[in-house]
């Protein structure tokens, strides 16, 4: 709480960068960006602030002490300029639509740079945005670039009241995922545990709203697969008991990743209760469902089982990257299922047949590559702004 309100614990170092990542999918995006600004500007402290203690452990998980991580204050004008007087970065970056009015005027009042990257906006965002055009505008005026996910975007911004020299569209960060090479070798070893010829169904970022879809279809799936695995990945920590009470209601033989890295051979359900091994147990599997898209949470990212070659069922609801899921099932490397029956169908036939499964898998992965180069125009951008910053 005293990081909420602008208080600094120990270990902060002033005059460096400042990047503000929400939360996980956030903080998933500027996960390559990070790395890039560590190997780049070694000499200059690096700040991570999340809005969440989901996406606050997923900095302390990846980076720990290679970055300083504290919670974004509370956006209120007192709290604000604390926490930027006794932290004094040189450049704010700030990651996709996080448009907090008391960070960007304050940062313009200290002549403190700030960037927006990733930068994306919905139409139902535009819309509101709309309704204050000279407030929403001066805010949208203040950063010295912004680097839009997509053209759409750009101009979503600027029809808000972005400065258009200064909005770029870059692409998306989350193309430019850093795949280690050791992943899939990792995941092929965990899988040979519980029998490598298993089809295994991995359900990722998973609300209620999902798994009210998903373990009923799994249950079925049952009935023609009989050997199948469902890897039940919830979104939230807060949930891992939810989502395994729910598993076991429906009669899966349910295990937990707190109780082993990897399930026995008999489990029909293995719930990962830990953050941070999304990548990993996605490499597990043979087919990926992405989480948030069954309900009103407007779909998590897509990109990372399609990065490792893995098919993906998508639900309707992708309006968070709405883009990239049009681009997936455009691709062949998707398919849209909007229920149970729909999931259990579209499941079985591509578990099924091995042909397709590769098919879908490539393509996903072609995407991937095709779609890379965010990363170095939003690094280009980051250094044209301290250098422009270092001679003001």
């Amino acid at each position: 709480w005293g990081e909420r309100f602008g208080l600094l614990p120990g270990g902060a170092k002033q005059r460096g960068i400042l990047l503000h990542a929400a939360s996980v999918g956030e903080f998933n995006a500027a996960s390559p960006l990070i790395r890039a600004l560590l190997k780049t500007y070694p000499d200059l402290p690096l700040t991570i602030t999340t809005l969440t203690p989901t996406g606050s452990g997923r900095v302390q998980l990846e980076f720990g002490e290679k970055v300083f991580h504290c919670y974004i204050p509370l956006d209120l004008p007192g709290l604000v300029s604390r926490f930027l007087h006794r932290l004094q970065p040189r450049l704010i970056i700030v990651m996709e639509t996080e448009i907090w009015p008391n960070l960007y005027l304050q940062a313009r009042r200290r002549n403190i740079p700030l960037c927006m990257a990733n930068a994306r906006l919905s139409d139902r965002s535009t819309r509101r945005f709309q309704r204050l055009p000279g407030f929403v505008g001066e805010i949208l005026q203040t950063p010295a670039w912004i680097g839009a996910q997509s053209d759409e975007d750009r101009d979503r911004l600027i029809l808000c009241g972005a400065n258009p020299q200064s909005a770029d569209m870059t692409g998306n960060l989350k193309f430019d995922l850093d795949i280690p090479a050791s992943l899939n070798e990792r995941g092929a070893a965990l899988r040979a545990r519980w029998g490598s010829q298993r089809p295994v169904l991995v359900a990722g970022s998973t609300h209620e709203d999902d798994e009210n879809v998903v373990i009923p279809a799994f249950a079925g799936l049952l009935e023609k697969q009989p050997d199948a695995l469902l890897i039940l990945v919830p979104r939230h920590p807060e949930r891992f008991a939810r989502s395994t009470q729910l598993a076991r209601q429906a009669g899966l033989k349910t295990e937990l990743r707190s109780e082993g890295e990897s399930c026995s051979s008999s489990a029909q359900c293995f719930v990962i209760d830990s953050i941070g091994e999304l990548m990993t147990y996605y490499a597990c599997g043979d087919l990926a469902f992405v989480g948030g898209s069954l309900g009103d949470q407007g779909g998590h990212n897509a990109l990372e089982p399609a990065a490792l070659g893995k098919p993906i069922l998508l639900g309707p609801n992708m309006d968070n990257a709405r883009e990239i899921a049009d681009q997936l099932l455009a691709s062949h490397a998707a398919v849209c299922v909007s229920d149970a029956q729909d999931l259990f169908a579209a499941s079985d036939r591509i578990l099924r047949d091995l042909n397709l499964l590769d098919r879908m898998g490539q393509a996903g992965l072609g995407l991937v590559e095709q779609n890379r180069g965010a990363l170095g125009t939003t690094l280009q951008a980051v250094k044209g702004v301290l250098s422009r910053s270092a001679v003001d």
